[in-house]
């Protein structure tokens, strides 16, 4: 039989009264502290004698029983019944007129805390709603949806099963996480057939929702059986559960989640006999079903996001393979310089003090830096391929053209002085025929050899090291320096445009190729800034484009200073210049040892270009000897 709870105070006049009531009510004197837990479904009631003195008690009350319905007697009209009792009753009353007002008040107390729940459960199931949909980490995810399952039903433990991908081989159940209040869950991953053989798999085979009072007692004609082998393990046992399937809009059970041993308060530890466990009501099993449906959708979108990072990861890496498939010397320099800003990046998240203390990266962030770093130079695909790979200051054919240029002068020359030759027989016969001869073949022969040495410092002037005043003058004589051809044409090695590159300083680039090398940058923010970023890596576009700024405004593209440089593009630029120096032999430089390039970085820092709190961790940390291969 339902019972309800009449507390009264101890010595009251009520109290007679009160244990007269019919056996449906249980009269308990009123506990100092708090309330003994209740039924929901039958909620407890006090009963104050107002005239005979409870009225003077009521100060010292538990602040607790404001909470409960309350009846108050009293003999009108000399006393008016304090606020907070839910009806009152003029004496004399019968035990009858007591018990009929107390089930009205503990109808009433029920319906409103029916209501205050319902309405409780409904937030909550809206917040957890907004919380699933906001977590993207999977892990992550499942446990809160365990978590929040368990604390909305009051289970005390509960298991969570996603069904494996059908093209990873035969359609299975793996057993992806267990939480339990009581016990220690010694947590291993398995997989189970998707059949009628476990509880679980029935679920995911069927859709159907099982819900059991006790599980070591099935239903009639259960096909699934109860797996006993945790419970006899660790001496825990399983007794109410509720198994439902988590399904998608459009039907697709993508997992099933157990809830185990529903109390009456998950705060407390599970009562220690299986008989206080209760089953789980109706309305816990509807909220789960609620969840289930809003795990199935936060799920379902997780793995879409974690797809959609997959798939974005692959194509990263596939355009900067083809961009830097462009020139092969560079291979693998923009995956290096991305494993070095990371690196670099973890290292100042993580410092406790010095100039770095207050800066951090959440993980959304250091992606945005891995991202930008991997498609610094993306830019490239914008800059003419003859100018990217240019090695040497002319291009392979435009110094074979001068070396054609060249034979073309000897034979020239060679049919000049053949020519005299001819018109010296022709008009003096053999008199002094082979004197003449020596000396035009001595001429030829000098004018071969110069040609030769010019074209040996054509061939030294092409490289691209740093070149002596000197040589540039000589060049430029190179260029006015006329050879007369057997028609009378005065024809030079090189053109004066030709020196002019030819005395090029330092490296191979003219001053509009190295223009046009700069502008990758600028190419890289307008590509980048095409990509519809999400919120959180909005600013790849801008930390890629300041990876070759510098804090003396002397970079490019924009000549930022100081602060104006991101933190982020400021640690790029030391991992892309320390890459750039050790990477490999490149057909215009050989490559370099670290501690070399730690000096080069050293004198960058000094002349006030790069960080120099940055380069102090760089160095420290020595991110080279963990980046990956």
């Amino acid at each position: 039989m339902s019972r309800r709870v009449v507390w009264f105070l101890p010595g009251s006049p009520a109290a007679s009264l009160v244990c007269r009531l019919p056996e449906d009510f249980e009269p308990l004197p009123l506990p100092p502290d708090e309330p003994p837990a209740d039924d929901d479904d039958d909620p407890a009631a006090l009963v104050l004698d107002l005239a005979g003195g409870d009225a003077e008690r009521m100060g010292a009350l538990p602040r607790w029983v404001h909470a409960v319905p309350m009846v108050g007697l009293l003999d009108p009209p000399t006393e008016t019944p304090p606020a907070a009792c839910y009806t009152h009753l003029a004496k004399p009353v019968t035990p009858f007129i007591l018990a009929v007002t107390l089930r009205n008040a503990c109808a009433h107390a029920r319906h409103a805390r029916e209501v205050d729940e319902a309405r409780r459960q409904l937030e909550e199931l809206n917040a957890i709603g907004v919380g699933l949909t906001a977590e993207r980490d999977t892990d992550t995810l499942l446990e809160l949806i365990l978590t929040k399952a368990r604390e909305i039903t009051r289970s005390d433990a509960g298991s969570l099963y996603l069904v494996e991908d059908p093209d990873a081989g035969p359609h299975r159940l793996r057993f992806k996480l267990a939480q339990n209040d009581t016990v220690t869950v010694p947590f291993v991953e398995f997989t189970l057939p998707i059949s009628e053989d476990s509880v679980a798999g029935y679920v995911a085979l069927s859709g159907e929702t099982i819900c059991l009072d006790d599980a070591y007692v099935l239903p009639p004609g259960a096909p699934f059986r109860i797996n006993r082998d945790f419970d006899d393990q660790v001496g825990y046992r399983t007794k109410s559960m509720l198994v439902m399937a988590m399904r998608t809009p459009l039907g697709e059970t993508i997992g099933v989640l157990q809830l185990i041993n529903c109390t009456r308060d998950r705060r407390r530890a599970l009562p220690s006999s299986p008989a206080e466990v209760l089953p789980y009501p109706a309305r816990f099993q509807d909220l789960a079903a609620s969840l289930a449906s809003q795990a199935a959708v936060a799920l379902e979108n997780s793995r879409l996001y974690q797809s959609i990072r997959v798939l974005f990861e692959g194509f990263v890496k596939a355009s900067v393979t083809a961009i830097e498939s462009r020139d092969p010397a560079t291979s693998g320099h923009s995956f290096r310089v991305a494993d070095l800003t990371v690196t670099l990046a973890t290292a100042v998240d993580r410092a406790d003090d010095g100039p770095f203390r207050d800066v951090r990266f959440s993980p959304a962030e250091m992606r945005e830096i891995r991202y930008a770093s991997l498609l610094h130079d993306f830019g490239k695909v914008g800059v003419r391929e003859e100018v990217l790979v240019k090695a040497k200051k002319l291009q392979p054919w435009h110094l074979e053209m001068i070396r054609l240029r060249a034979e073309i002068l000897r034979r020239g020359l060679e049919l000049k002085y053949t020519r005299r030759k001819l018109d010296h027989l022709a008009r003096n016969g053999r008199d002094g025929f082979d004197a003449a001869a020596a000396a035009w073949d001595a001429e030829l022969e000098a004018l071969r050899e110069e040609i030769r040495e010019n074209l040996e410092t054509v061939a030294a002037a092409n490289e691209p090291a740093v070149m002596p005043e000197d040589f540039a003058a000589s060049l430029r004589g190179l260029s006015v320096r006329a050879f007369v051809d057997h028609v009378g044409e005065g024809r030079t090695l090189i053109t004066p445009d030709e020196a002019r590159i030819l005395s090029i300083p330092r490296g191979s680039l003219t001053e509009e190729e190295y223009r046009e090398i700069q502008s990758h940058v600028t190419h890289t923010f307008q590509f980048l800034s095409q990509i519809p970023w999400t919120r959180e890596l909005r600013r790849v576009p801008d930390i890629a484009r300041a990876h070759h700024e510098k804090l003396d405004g002397s970079g490019y593209p924009e000549g930022r200073r100081g602060a104006e440089i991101p933190i982020q593009g400021r640690m790029m630029t030391i991992s892309d210049i320390f890459d750039a120096l050790t990477a490999g032999d490149r057909p215009y430089k050989s490559t370099m040892s670290f501690e070399r390039a730690l000096d080069i970085l050293a004198l960058e820092r000094r002349s006030g270009t790069i960080d120099p709190a940055l380069l102090d961790v760089f160095v420290d940390l020595r991110p080279w000897e963990h980046r990956a291969s």
